[in-house]
Parts: structure tokens; C-alpha cells; sequence
């Protein structure tokens, strides 16, 4: 399923202890914790290896996150908004991941922009429950999905660069 980079940079994501969602008031902010020590340590080894590809923040609670993401492709940057709630019954279900820009443009998706995980992601997810934590939902779910749909997105017409949306404009 996934290449041995992809693989390898997984396995340095370190894995969450607490089996707690939003629900659970008590263990919540220890699950939270545990999610914001593995999103700090991927995008750490992101930079290392010169593949700084996101951007997150969540609202206080951390129920609701956004932020951004980019994929490069033939030396162009595309960046797009990427956005997600914690679901009621989270670790247990993963969360869906929107790209609300893209909504519309790809069969691999649904309404409102949440990108299509449930054929490889979600089975994987549910082997590691609740080890599985949205820095692996990043790496695992977001990642490949923008390796494969922004560079078929870009050779049909439908993701185009600002440079050349404005270049067009003029």
C-alpha cells in the first residue's frame, strides 16, 4: 500500500497511549497532549528531511482543526485549505479531512470537500485504534491522497497555479 518512505516516516510518528475522545472530559486533555507531541514531532522530521508539507491549529477544545497543506509539482507550489472536526465517537472513527477548494473537482471525494479515505486509510485505521492520532491521519491518509489526485487535478485543468490564474487574468 504505502512506499518505503512513507512507511519509514510513519514509524517515526510516535504512537498515542490514551484511548480518550472529546467525549471523555477526564482523558481528553491527556489524548490532546498525546496528539499535539506527535503532530510537533512529524512536522519536525518533516523539516529534517526538507518535506515541510502543513500547517495545523486547533480551536481550543481541539475538536475543530485547520490550517493548510501544499503539494509540489513541477516546481510549483499549490496550497489549499485543509479542515476537520474530531468526531463524537474519535479514535474510534478517524476524522474526515476537507479540502474544501477541491470540492466537486474529483470522483475521490465527497460533498463539502472530504477527501475519499475509506478504501486504504480506514482499514488501517481501525487495526490501530487508538494508537493512531491525526499526526497518521497527515501522513497516512492526507499525503498520499494529495500525491495522487493533485497531479492528475493539474493535468486535467482543474487545479491551476496563481501565477498562471493570473497571468490568464491580465
Amino acid at each position: 500500500m504505502a512506499d518505503e518512505a512513507t512507511r519509514r516516516a510513519a514509524s517515526q510518528i510516535p504512537l498515542l497511549k490514551t484511548h480518550a475522545g472529546p467525549r471523555e472530559r477526564a482523558l481528553w486533555p491527556q489524548r490532546l497532549k498525546e496528539e499535539y507531541q506527535a503532530l510537533i514531532r512529524f512536522v519536525e522530521q518533516n523539516k529534517a528531511a526538507d518535506n515541510d508539507w502543513f500547517r495545523l491549529e486547533s480551536n481550543p477544545e481541539g475538536t475543530r482543526w485547520t490550517g493548510t497543506c501544499w503539494f509540489v509539482h513541477q516546481l510549483l507550489r499549490y496550497e489549499f485549505r485543509v479542515e476537520f472536526d474530531i468526531p463524537v465517537t474519535y479514535p474510534e472513527t478517524a476524522p474526515e479531512v476537507a479540502v474544501p477548494e477541491l470540492d466537486g473537482k474529483t470522483a475521490k471525494m465527497f460533498r463539502g470537500g472530504k477527501i475519499c479515505l475509506t478504501e486504504h486509510f480506514a482499514p488501517l485505521w481501525a487495526r490501530n485504534v487508538p494508537r493512531f492520532g491525526i499526526a497518521h491521519l497527515m501522513a497516512l491518509g492526507l499525503a498520499p491522497w494529495l500525491a495522487v489526485e493533485i497531479p492528475d487535478l493539474i493535468s486535467k485543468g482543474h487545479v491551476v497555479h496563481k501565477e498562471k490564474q493570473r497571468d490568464v487574468a491580465e
